[in-house]
């Protein structure tokens, strides 16, 4: 079950669990869609992976047990622990090669 990291481990904006805009690699690493498209070029600085949409977890229990309310999302804030000019630079060698690729 994914963890539903609640910021953006770049800019720090608040990914609250139905965030439409909230990205995820395959490690769970979490940015807002501006930052993945605009600074980081769909490679997550951390593992060099693609990113998806973050699914939305539901807020009412369709099947018994299985809802935001029974699975909440977390409230461990996360942030890089990498430099602006490393990200940069790990960025501009692997945004050329395609995810599935790398």
């Amino acid at each position: 079950m994914l963890e539903l990291r609640p910021n953006c481990e770049m800019c720090d904006k608040d990914l609250p669990p139905d965030a439409a805009e909230a990205r995820i690699c395959s490690y769970e690493c979490t940015f807002c869609a501006t930052c993945v498209e605009d600074v980081l070029h769909d490679v997550c600085p951390n593992c060099a992976g693609g990113f998806v949409p973050r699914p939305i977890r539901p807020k009412t229990a369709r099947r018994r047990g299985v809802s935001l309310l029974h699975q909440p999302a977390s409230d461990k804030r996360r942030s890089l622990k990498y430099s602006i000019e490393d990200i940069a630079a790990n960025t501009a060698a692997t945004k050329a090669i395609p995810p599935q690729d790398r």
